[in-house]
Order: C-alpha cells, then structure tokens, then sequence
C-alpha cells in the first residue's frame, strides 16, 4: 500500500511560482504511476499532470501545458509538480495519486491519494 502526502501549498501572488512535493510512506512509489490532481470549489476534479512510474512518459491537462512541470525521484520516493507563471483560475486544492495502471486522466483509474494541499492564486 502505498500513502502520498502532499506538501508546498500556499498563497502566492499571480505570476509566481510554487513547487508541490508528494512523498509516499509504506511501498515504493517507483513501481507506481502518479497524478497531480486539483479541485476548486463548485468543480469535479481534474487531472492536472501525469507521470509513468519509469518517468518516462508524461500527460498534462490543456490549462497548464508550457507551464507546470511533474517529474519524480525514486530515490527519494517523491513525486514533484513545478507551478509556473501561477494564475488565479490554478486556485484549488492539489491532490497526489499513484495507482498501478499507467498514465491515466480519469481519478478512478487511481488507486491511492493523499489529503491534498491548498494553492491559491491571488493579488
């Protein structure tokens, strides 16, 4: 089993850039593939970015292509989501996820998630 928990949230002025770190207890996240996730009020939940367990191969959501960046070590058992050029529609919460099935968009092709952290945008 594995447990992601999230940490690097904040308030942030737009513009500004924010680095979003997962780190799993329990099994190793290198066998796994992770998602960044977000939600923001009155909305379902969106894939934001995805990543294969080798790193490999990686998916972005349209909104934040050119901006946000997720990359892993395995090492270190931490999964990473680099928020540029922050805007205010980026407001959310950001959940982390792993599951077993490759690179997915959809949530419930995930099989672990953590508590998510908040990351708001604003002036």
């Amino acid at each position: 089993q594995v447990q992601p928990v999230e940490s690097g949230g904040g308030l942030v002025q737009p513009g500004a850039s924010l680095r979003l770190s997962c780190a799993a207890s329990g099994r190793a996240l290198s066998s796994t593939s992770m998602g960044w996730f977000r939600q923001a009020p009155g909305k379902e939940r969106e894939i934001v970015a995805g990543l294969s367990y080798t790193g490999s191969t990686a998916l972005y959501a349209d909104s934040v292509k050119g901006r946000f960046t997720i990359s892993r070590d395995n090492a270190k058992n931490t999964v990473y989501l680099q928020m540029n050029s922050l805007k205010p529609e980026d407001t959310a919460v950001y959940y982390c996820a792993a599951g077993y099935r490759g690179v997915q968009v959809s949530a419930s092709r995930y099989d672990y998630w953590g508590q998510g952290t908040q990351v708001t945008v604003s002036s």
